[in-house]
């Protein structure tokens, strides 16, 4: 189990960046995600770190040892690949083997740990199955087993759940991070998929070209996003713009002369500008036909309340998600709950938004 370090890497292919000057640490045993769109170097990263392209300028550490310009197979890492690349000619339990076949393990060990490890993922009686008879979720099971089982120091996972339906990648995201901790690989998976991010990580970092716009915990990079492009590519965001102003040390901000939003505090930076953007998540308001109903109160009829008219109502899954005109601003995304019984919404319904001054998030960059 070791950290990764990435100084100022770079990765040029003629006049294209494909990484510019990226640092990252990755600690000892962390599950960390490079999510972000397709084309924003992700994969190019994990690449670089594994060995199969080397970088243009810069330098890889794994642990303490310089690893930029070693070979693949020297530098103790375990690799899951997007098509799960098993021999299709070799067994489930012969696919698991052959990194310690190919490290002269003694055939005896090597049977021993291979019915260990096919019992930690359920495929004892898959064993003498070839790839081709596997289901999706079975076959990259197979894949991770054969990475984790020569014991690497690292785990580099590039899209290894985006071949599999929406319901086998939620059950597989879990299988992975069981897998992650029970043994404590320090890992780093590659994903454009930001729910697959938010469930499995224990740090994440939004890639935007070539380099990381943010990194936090999946909790700081969803409540606090620093960035458009992060608040806009994790999740569903509202933004608004408008001037900034201050009345007794509060701020305001004006999106037209009929909305004026205040802000949950002040920051110093925000009297220097005129102009700002914040962004609300649409679960953060609360929508209400009637003021005099639960969940409405004084402080937040008085702050934050806004009429506006559904224009669409649309479910998705428990949660329903209602998109709502407001006049003086753009159309306001709401998501409640189905369980709410004191909501049953229909398009052309008149409603209040309210929301607390606190859930607005300033964007500065």
């Amino acid at each position: 189990m070791k950290n990764i370090n990435l100084k100022g890497i770079t990765k040029k292919y003629k006049s294209v960046v494909a990484v510019k000057n990226l640092n990252l640490e990755v600690k000892e045993g962390e599950l960390f995600c490079l999510l972000g769109p397709s084309g924003c170097g992700k994969t190019t990263t994990l690449r670089m770190i594994a060995g199969f392209i080397p970088p243009t300028n810069g330098e890889i550490y794994i642990g303490d040892k310089n690893v930029t310009n070693l070979l693949p197979n020297k530098r103790d890492i375990g690799m899951v690949f997007q098509d799960y690349a098993l021999f299709p000619h070799l067994s489930v339990a012969n696919n698991i083997a052959f990194g310690l076949r190919m490290r002269k393990f003694d055939k005896e060990k090597i049977a021993e740990k291979v019915d260990r490890y096919l019992k930690i993922v359920g495929l004892e009686s898959l064993k003498n199955q070839l790839p081709r008879f596997l289901s999706g979720g079975e076959q990259q099971r197979v894949a991770l087993m054969r990475a984790v089982i020569i014991e690497p120091s690292i785990l580099l996972c590039d899209e290894p759940l985006s071949n599999l339906d929406a319901k086998l990648r939620k059950q597989m995201r879990l299988e992975i991070k069981r897998i992650q901790q029970k043994f404590g690989i320090t890992t780093i998976f590659v994903t454009h998929d930001q729910e697959e991010a938010l469930t499995i990580a224990d740090r994440i970092g939004v890639m935007k070209d070539g380099d990381i716009e943010q990194s936090g915990v999946p909790e700081e990079i969803y409540n606090f996003p620093t960035s458009r492009f992060v608040a806009d590519f994790i999740g569903i965001s509202n933004f608004f713009k408008g001037d900034i102003i201050t009345e007794s040390k509060v701020c305001f901000l004006m999106v037209s002369d009929k909305i004026k939003i205040k802000l949950g505090r002040a920051e110093e930076n925000i009297y220097k500008n005129e102009k700002a953007e914040i962004v609300i998540r649409p679960e953060r308001i609360n929508i209400t036909k009637n003021l005099e109903q639960p969940g409405s109160s004084p402080q937040e009829r008085k702050d934050n309340v806004f009429h506006g008219k559904i224009g669409r109502v649309t479910r998705l899954g428990s949660v329903i998600e209602c998109m709502v005109e407001v006049e003086g601003c753009q159309d306001v995304i709401v998501h409640y709950h189905e369980t709410n019984k004191n909501l049953s919404l229909k398009e052309n319904d008149s409603v209040f938004l309210m929301w607390k001054p606190e859930d607005c998030r300033l964007i500065h960059k």
